[in-house]
């Protein structure tokens, strides 16, 4: 049993190490000043680099920080913004992912909804498709991409007990 569950939720040994956020609402410099600062304040972000043509913000974390991704989305939200796309990357090695899989990197679990047996090796990048991180339009396309419960609340369900998640834990659901 043990070694059911231990080969049904594929972990990484690392964690994730930078990611690329896109702002929507930008209308001037101020504006994009005004989400940096609020990402640099974000306890696990190691440093912010700004693209402002493409609205974009290159975040470095800390090593060895837990990452919360929601975090970074209630920031740019305090700021008075919205996150428009998050592609996150992580270095895995050897992980294989599946469709309506849970991946566990770092302290994190991910819900694949478009793959088919990819091997995944090295930096990995994925993007994050739930509500908060990407349109409305583009959220409800890829929530009807499973029928797990899990992929409507963004927390483990009942649909995730066989990979051990505990109740209600945060799941990102994912593309690669």
């Amino acid at each position: 049993m043990i070694l059911a569950v231990m080969l049904s939720i594929h972990a990484a040994q690392a964690q994730v190490t930078r990611a690329s956020l896109q702002a929507s609402g930008l209308t001037c410099s101020m504006c994009s000043k005004a989400v940096k600062q609020a990402l640099d304040g974000v306890s696990f972000v190691e440093k912010v680099q700004v693209d402002i043509k493409n609205q974009q913000y290159n975040l470095t974390f800390k090593p060895g920080a837990v990452v919360d991704f929601d975090a970074l989305s209630q920031a740019v939200k305090d700021a008075g913004f919205s996150v428009a796309a998050l592609k996150v990357t992580a270095r895995v090695d050897g992980l294989t992912a599946q469709k309506d899989e849970h991946l566990k990197i770092g302290s994190q679990y991910f819900h694949v909804l478009n793959a088919s047996g990819q091997s995944l090796s090295g930096e990995t990048t994925f993007s994050i498709v739930d509500r908060d991180f990407v349109s409305a339009k583009e959220s409800k396309k890829w929530s009807t991409a499973s029928k797990m419960a899990c992929v409507k609340t963004g927390h483990a369900a009942s649909c995730c007990a066989k990979d051990a998640l505990a109740a209600k834990s945060r799941v990102y659901h994912v593309i690669i």
